[in-house]
């Protein structure tokens, strides 16, 4: 199986830079820095840290159960910009860690992931493509709606990383 790692940092990647540049719109609108990490699309929907910190689990935890080795625990405990980028930071150099041979055979492994109370099982090629991954992309793409949405002035490119 072909590593996901390149993609993950890729996106995480454009993640960090759409924060930074959340960071640059923070200070010059004087927005104390608490306020964007609690922001949300709607008041039922996770905030924007925890949209974050769901993107670095799933990027994370994809690359270690794909490659057999076990999943870093990350507390979440980000309450500034700086702190998500930090988890960001933590996420990439964890995925990094894991050589492309670490993925060899994967394909024949099947993967168990515990999803609020229930546990669910999947061939490795099912759970990467039609699970993490989509799930990887609806926080990542959540999170830049919500800062999107707060008047960030980010677009497509921002968020493929162009």
């Amino acid at each position: 199986m072909q590593s996901p790692v390149p993609s993950f940092t890729h996106s995480l990647t454009a993640l960090s830079k759409i924060l930074a540049k959340a960071e640059t719109y923070a200070e010059v609108r004087k927005i104390k820095p608490d306020v964007i990490p609690q922001l949300r699309l709607f008041p039922d929907m996770l905030p924007f840290w925890r949209q974050v910190t769901i993107a670095c689990d799933h990027a994370k935890g994809a690359s270690a159960r794909l490659a057999g080795v076990e999943v870093p625990s990350f507390p979440d405990t980000e309450t500034t910009l700086a702190e998500l980028q930090e988890r960001i930071a933590k996420t990439i150099a964890f995925i990094q860690t894991l050589p492309d041979s670490a993925f060899d055979g994967a394909e024949a492994r099947m993967i168990t992931v515990k999803a609020g109370p229930r546990e669910l099982s999947f061939p490795a090629v099912q759970y990467l493509n039609s699970y993490a991954v989509p799930n990887f992309y609806f926080h990542m793409s959540t999170a830049y709606n919500i800062l999107r949405s707060g008047g960030l002035e980010i677009g497509k490119v921002d968020f493929l990383g162009g």
